[in-house]
């Protein structure tokens, strides 16, 4: 697989063509080659003669490599140890190692209770303007003298488990359960001069100033949070203000701050910090460089912390998450009420238990335990886990504390509707053969592994026609393979061909589209498809802009500022993951979906970057579906697990149902279909019996 994807990265640079996709797989190569080295050369097992040989082949890749990078100095300087691994590499190298059945390291190392471990001295920087700043005036350091640790209190709940049953309550919800804090009469008292606030957005800021201090602001994307956290941070006078945020949104976070509270002065860090401004009451950061400024953010002395996107630290074993929850840690150990918001409009993407990192964050929680606030309104209800109220009751203390949850149809009636519309399309030609033919040998996979455990059952326990837990677990062996093992053709790297097979379909429509009814927003998951769009577009002469996660913050917000400004700019080339957040492209009410995500939360927070406050239009998201193939299998399922936010945060009666089992459920679906093609018909004697 290396040495397959080195000659087309080496044929690329001949050709004059090194597109960001081209670097990303240049990157990759570079960094497996130099894992696999290390670990050919550790390996205990295997002769002697056979590690020289793979070792041999691995010096051939790297020769390769460094032919191909005196090509081009940008290819050169990734093959630096310390070179910046970019968001699109990281992802690129996930899938290639799920390709190959190889399963990807976890960025996490320590156990799921650990707490944050602190960061590595060598990564740690302190960019000379802090330094500055502590210097210039004794009387800016921060007063820490006000937090005084509260004497341990008896407590009625003390030898309960109460984690698990807080999570529950949530799982529990019924329809019209409450499901966000009680509000007070919205306030425009801290909004500048011109602008205006709809009342949604008051209500939260009147609460920051009537003296609240934690928020889950979840409401639904595109109901302007963004704001609403910058102007409750002004009602708090919760400066300074740290903000931590994914890159592609970092650039548009100044530029709000700008706007809304254009008498703070704000500064972005980027990389070490050289150019910020170590005096600027609000300091914006992107979450892949916070683990090296760890050490001095937490003892800067800020009076509040906004995590944007807060569903980015649900993996409390993260790096990412380990860094966020050190930061709010130490900040709450030195001011005794900070603002602490987490912003995102899809808390939960997996199951309940994304809520711990960021009930976490907020200090209602530990790793173990409720903390005062929550544990002091707890005991308040009376009630213990096995009394029959309590998980309302739970619920409800849960809620108080600063849950934040309203829906567009709610308090944004006048937004415009929205739709999403399957537009199947068939995969001809040697492409389409070999993704059915693939399909098919994965079928045939699944129906083996089945019929080896039926005869292999000791059991005298017979089950009439296809044993339905049977096909669950052989899904499930299936779907762990796909990660830990080298499995063959698997449900991800399908997913990556079909992409790859509609990319241009998709790209076409995306143009027709364009011409006919004005801007659009074209969404892939994978760089290879976006590339094969913007070649389309080239060819058919429509401008666009591409968003994606590799590029600068200056490169990027040029990009989207000539989609939003450039009537000529007819669509925006986005990364689903990098571009699927924080922006606001409402220029647009026409997106195309040219993959499909594996969560619905994923795919809702895409279509709301034109779905949102300022839209005029209806908005219309095209799913390219790929006819008579596992998609369109997965497009259903998808559709299917939409109901976890709905249960748990609007007190709907859905059920609750994990997304992160579309996989599975699509494994499932595949071996029942197979199972009952091969059972053929019922005979006509049994029907009529």
């Amino acid at each position: 697989m290396l040495a397959r994807t080195v000659r087309e990265v080496e044929a690329a640079a001949q050709r004059g063509r090194v597109t960001p996709s081209v670097r990303a797989k240049f990157q990759v190569v570079a960094l497996l080659v130099r894992e696999e080295h290390a670990r050919v050369r550790a390996e205990q097992t295997g002769s002697d003669s056979r590690r020289a040989e793979q070792l041999k082949r691995l010096d051939g890749i790297g020769t390769i490599l460094a032919k191909t990078a005196v090509r081009d100095p940008g290819l050169l300087a990734l093959l630096a140890e310390d070179a910046v691994v970019s968001e699109a590499a990281r992802s690129l190298k996930r899938e290639v190692l799920e390709s190959v059945g190889v399963e990807p390291p976890a960025e996490e190392a320590a156990p799921r209770e650990a707490t944050a471990a602190p960061v590595a001295p060598e990564r740690q920087v302190v960019p000379q303007s802090v330094v500055s700043r502590q210097l210039a005036n004794p009387f800016l350091a921060p007063d820490f003298s006000a937090v005084r640790p509260a004497a341990p209190r008896p407590r009625r709940l003390a030898g309960w488990e109460l984690l698990g049953p807080l999570l529950n309550s949530f799982e529990r919800a019924s329809g019209g359960a409450p499901a966000c804090l009680d509000l007070p009469f919205p306030t425009s008292r801290f909004t500048p001069a011109g602008l205006d606030l709809m009342p949604h957005q008051g209500q939260l800021v009147a609460a920051a100033a009537a003296g609240h201090r934690t928020f889950l602001l979840a409401d639904e994307p595109g109901l302007g949070k963004t704001a609403q956290a910058l102007l409750a941070a002004e009602a708090a006078d919760a400066y300074p203000l740290l903000v931590v945020v994914p890159n592609v949104v970092k650039t548009n976070w100044a530029r709000e701050a700008g706007l809304w509270v254009p008498h703070r002065s704000a500064t972005v860090i980027h990389g070490n910090g050289d150019t910020i401004d170590g005096f600027a009451d609000i300091v914006v950061v992107n979450y892949e460089v916070l683990d090296r400024h760890v050490g001095w953010l937490g003892d800067f002395g800020f009076g509040g912390m906004v995590v944007d996107e807060a569903h980015f630290i649900k993996n409390k074993t993260s790096q990412r998450s380990q860094h966020v929850l050190e930061v709010s840690q130490r900040i709450r150990s030195r001011n005794p009420r900070p603002l602490l918001m987490a912003l995102t409009g899809t808390p939960l993407i997996n199951d309940i238990e994304d809520f711990r990192a960021i009930w976490q964050f907020l200090g209602w929680i530990d790793d173990s335990k409720p903390l005062a606030e929550l544990m002091d309104a707890l005991e308040e209800t009376g009630l213990t886990p096995a009394d029959p109220g309590f998980y309302g009751a739970a619920r409800r203390c849960v809620i108080d504390l600063g849950i934040v949850r309203r829906r567009k149809v709610d308090v944004a009636a006048d937004i415009p509707a929205r739709r999403i519309a399957d537009l199947p399309v068939e995969l001809d030609g040697p492409a389409g053969r070999s993704i059915r033919a693939a399909e098919r040998d994965l079928s045939r996979r699944l129906v083996k592994r089945y019929e080896s455990a039926i005869a292999a059952r000791e059991s005298a326990t017979v089950v009439e026609g296809i044993d339905a837990g049977l096909v669950r677990q052989v899904a499930r062996w299936e779907l762990k393979d796909a990660t830990t093992a080298k499995a063959g053709e698997n449900v991800f790297s399908m997913m990556r061909r079909i992409g790859e097979a509609k990319a241009g379909l998709a790209a076409d429509y995306a143009a027709q589209l364009a011409r006919s009814a004005g801007k659009v927003v074209f969404f892939a998951k994978h760089i290879d498809v976006m590339d094969t769009a913007e070649e389309v577009f080239t060819k058919q002469g429509v401008r666009y802009s591409s968003i994606r996660g590799d590029q600068t913050p200056g490169a990027r917000q040029r990009n989207i500022d000539a989609f939003v400004n450039d009537p000529d700019v007819a669509v925006a080339v986005c990364s689903l993951t990098s571009a699927g957040v924080g922006l606001n492209l409402q220029v647009a009410s026409n997106l195309v979906l040219a993959e499909l995500s594996w969560t619905d939360a994923e795919q809702t927070q895409a279509i709301d970057r034109a779905h949102r406050i300022g839209q005029t239009e209806p908005v219309t998201a095209w799913r390219i579906i790929a006819a008579q193939t596992i998609d369109a299998r997965i497009a259903e399922l998808i559709d299917s697990k939409a109901g976890l936010a709905a249960r748990a945060l609007d007190g709907s009666d859905e059920e609750v149902g994990s997304s992160t089992d579309v996989q599975l459920e699509a494994l499932v679906a595949l071996l029942t279909e197979a199972l009952e093609a091969a059972a053929g018909p019922v005979p006509a004697a049994e029907i009529a019996l």
